[in-house]
């Protein structure tokens, strides 16, 4: 799932024009030494936190189904993801980086939602909404100059952006499909192969295959047996 939200964040900002104006677009980390070996304008997108939405969470599955309408399998419910980014640019001026973070502000900011033709993978699989949001208020993480320093680089001008995405449950595949009735044997010998004593098939006599509508098909019900009221002494 993170790498599809990877790949939805270059599209998106390939499609605002940086990569046609010879931009480079990286997911590195904007350290100190990688800082020193950049010989291009560059946008970095560098993941630094991952944290899940609790309050997001359900239990349970889902069931689904072929497209003759029969059950092949279970899934459990997706779990949601906050991804958060620090978006820098990076040029020999900190005019034409503050221009290339305007652009890339102006585009990030422009939706609450990615694009669903930028999902690819489970994102796609899925098929729900993944929430973007740029230059929000701060919420619980590293502090700014916390990361700076983990990153061993002077603190610059960046862009937080947080995204919100789903990442799909485990699957379970279903047993195959009861056809056949219920068999009821007398006791016999357990070692007889096959068994010595004959069956007797319940609901279903005579037939393998029940029908389409398996052991929901109605059945025919005999008329109760009428029961002969007891007379009492000296009645």
């Amino acid at each position: 799932m993170i790498h599809e939200v990877d790949e939805a964040l270059r599209l998106l900002l390939s499609g605002s024009g940086l990569q046609d104006s010879g931009v480079e677009l990286v997911f590195d980390a904007p350290t100190s030494d990688w800082a020193a070996r950049r010989n291009a304008p560059t946008i970095s997108v560098f993941l630094y936190d991952i944290r899940e939405d609790l309050s997001r969470r359900r239990s349970g599955t889902a069931q689904e189904y072929d497209e003759s309408g029969a059950a092949v399998g279970m899934q459990a419910l997706p779990r949601w993801f906050e991804l958060t980014y620090l978006v820098t640019a990076w040029t020999n001026r900190p005019q034409d980086e503050h221009r290339l973070l305007s652009q890339a502000l102006r585009c990030l900011t422009g939706m609450d939602v990615l694009p669903a033709e930028l999902y690819t993978g489970s994102l796609a699989e899925l098929g729900l909404a993944v929430g973007i949001e740029a230059a929000g208020r701060g919420r619980q993480g590293p502090s700014a100059s916390d990361l700076w320093t983990a990153l061993g680089g002077e603190p610059k001008a960046s862009i937080d952006v947080r995204v919100c995405a789903p990442l799909g449950g485990e699957r379970t595949a279903a047993g195959p499909l009861v056809t056949e009735g219920l068999v009821l044997r007398p006791e016999s010998d357990p070692e007889a192969t096959p068994p010595t004593a004959p069956g007797r098939r319940l609901r279903y006599q005579g037939a393998a295959d029940p029908g389409p509508e398996g052991f929901s098909a109605p059945r025919e019900r005999r008329p109760p047996a009428v029961r002969r009221r007891r007379r009492g002494p000296g009645r």
